[in-house]
């Protein structure tokens, strides 16, 4: 593999829907033998790389140390990792990671539901100023932590974003006018 091709980005979740829309149509093509050999040949490629994959954890966790922070904290390697049950972090570290990468949506974590695969996150005001903060927003925060936990933690199904809490109102109390005593 030339340095050329391994700096192409490739994206697990694209990459996921490709084969899945590639075994759709082999299926839909209604020759059953070829589908079979399809699917066969995807398991057997998932096999060799998680093998590939449990080989280089091993060697890594042979040295001295964890592993690199930058090796989990890559999407295409944790992703891989994820997918064949090989990352070292549970759930909750891989969320808290996925969701470090997209800061600037300041989301905290309310809860996961383990049956629905529903993560609950709640927004953070940024600043306090209340801006940034309508619906749009809450949008944008909730497909960048879908991006992200895509990679990280594809356990999680849904994300629901609940808005920031309303900031109190500030309350001036100064001294009267001198006449209004």
């Amino acid at each position: 593999m030339s340095a050329s091709t391994a700096a192409v980005p490739v994206s697990a979740e694209q990459t996921g829907r490709r084969v899945e829309e590639v075994l759709e149509r082999l299926t839909a093509s209604g020759d059953p033998a070829a589908a079979a050999a399809a699917e066969e040949l995807v398991r057997s490629l998932m096999d060799f790389y998680g093998a590939g994959l449990a080989r280089i954890l091993h060697l890594l966790s042979a040295a001295p140390g964890e592993p690199p922070v930058a090796l989990l904290g890559d999407e295409l390697v944790a992703s891989l990792l994820v997918l064949h049950e090989l990352h070292p972090e549970d759930r909750d570290t891989r969320i808290a990671r996925a969701l470090d990468s997209v800061r600037e949506h300041a989301l905290d974590v309310v809860d996961f539901d383990e049956d629905s695969g529903t993560l609950t996150l709640r927004a953070r005001e940024a600043g306090g100023c209340g801006c940034g903060s309508g619906p749009g927003a809450a949008a944008g925060a909730r497909e960048a932590a879908e991006a992200a936990l895509a990679c990280f933690a594809p356990e999680v199904s849904t994300v629901d974003v609940q808005a920031a809490p309303a900031a109190p109102t500030l309350l001036q109390i100064g001294t009267a006018p001198a006449g209004a005593r």
